[in-house]
């Protein structure tokens, strides 16, 4: 198979070798190798690629979905979405169900924390011009940030080094927050949350 053939034939931006299985694509793994040396592909990892023509207009979260699934954007990256943290936060941050993993490729860094099943849940779908992924919504962000990194939290002055934006803190639906744990049923979290919003 040609790469103008391949191009011609693949709908995503995004494809795995699966994919092009389900397509009925014969491409050999020389090829894959060799368009990737040509620049022609780029790989996100092993097993799956991306096209390089298309690597500019790739969002962060869209890659981080195709990475690693079942996972959705949160912590960090999606704190700073919602300008609940001022900070400028490049590494793309998810959780997942699966074991807690790191990828770095062309894109750049791509971490997912492991969450337990029962917690996993408060995303939205998004559809991007044809880039579908999963994200935290804001309440559901600030959750996972604050159970995953409580062992970190032990205080006043923990929470105050966090430097939530206190405008953008006070727009949550705290009982929405209060509601995931109570689901968590986490004591310490609890006392947390009151520093936040007393």
């Amino acid at each position: 198979m040609k790469y103008i053939e391949l191009i011609n034939k693949i709908k995503d931006p995004i494809f795995s070798l699966q994919d092009l299985k389900l397509l009925k694509l014969q491409v050999y793994p020389y090829q894959l190798s060799m368009w990737t040396k040509k620049n022609y592909l780029v790989k996100v990892k092993n097993g799956l690629y991306a096209l390089s023509e298309k690597k500019k207009t790739l969002r962060n979260e869209y890659i981080a979905f195709n990475l690693y699934q079942p996972s959705y954007v949160s912590l960090e990256w999606a704190l700073s979405k919602y300008g609940l943290i001022p900070e400028m936060v490049y590494n793309c941050t998810s959780v997942t169900t699966k074991t807690t993993r790191t990828f770095q490729n062309l894109f750049g860094l791509f971490s997912f924390r492991h969450i337990k099943k029962e917690l996993f849940f408060g995303y939205k779908k998004i559809n991007d011009n044809g880039q579908v992924y999963l994200i935290a919504e804001p309440e559901k962000a600030l959750f996972d940030y604050l159970y995953l990194n409580l062992s970190k939290i032990k205080n006043q002055a923990d929470v105050d080094e966090l430097r939530l934006n206190e405008f953008e803190i006070k727009k949550l639906n705290k009982s929405k927050i209060k509601k995931f744990n109570s689901l968590a049923n986490n004591k310490k979290l609890d006392l947390i949350l009151k520093l936040i919003f007393k």
